[in-house]
């Protein structure tokens, strides 16, 4: 097992198996050990992607969590042989998905795809400036930032139109700032 210090590839996402109905208890473990032999620099983020559901009965509905890849949890690590015996050895991982004993890291398509990564762009936007909104329904418009949430995922722009000025609320991710 002593190749896997020599394919080191960084920091990527993994992909562990465990047991069925294991996948919370190996990540409360893994964070556990992560705290305890203080570990953070090499295994960053554990996951267990999840989507909700809601379930109906005919009166009443409720919200349910369903895991999207049950058996598995997705770990941000550095591989090495250290890292892999410690996920290796907690109760309920049977292994890594990789061919034989050597784990795969995740491509980056492939955790866009499965969005366990939220990557922010932060823009250097404020309120006064003008810009172009780039998607939406009001994509080619442009308009004069307004306002700007808290934590500056959500900008309303100002749109002019013919009859009036109208404040459109959008996702950071969808204005540009217009050029001088």
């Amino acid at each position: 097992m002593s190749d896997i210090n020599e394919m080191n590839d960084g920091l990527r996402w993994y992909v562990a198996h465990t047991y069925s109905g294991y996948e919370n208890k190996v990540k409360a473990n893994i964070e556990k050990i992560v705290e305890n032999r203080g570990l953070g620099d090499v295994i960053q983020d554990v996951v267990i992607p999840v989507e909700t559901v809601v379930e109906t009965d005919g009166e009443t509905s409720k919200e349910v969590e369903s895991k999207l890849f049950p058996s598995y949890v997705l770990i941000k690590m550095v591989m090495t042989d250290a890292t892999w015996h410690v996920v290796r050895n907690i109760t309920g991982v049977t292994g890594f998905v990789g061919p034989g004993s050597r784990p795969t890291p995740l491509s980056d398509e492939e955790v866009e795809a499965l969005a366990v990564e939220t990557r922010t762009t932060i823009q250097s936007i404020s309120v006064g400036d003008s810009v172009e909104i780039v998607d939406s329904p009001f994509a080619g418009f442009s308009g004069m930032v307004s306002d700007i949430s808290e934590d500056g995922s959500e900008i309303t722009v100002v749109v002019k139109t013919a009859q009036r000025d109208m404040p459109i609320k959008l996702e950071a991710k969808n204005v540009r700032r217009k050029a001088d």
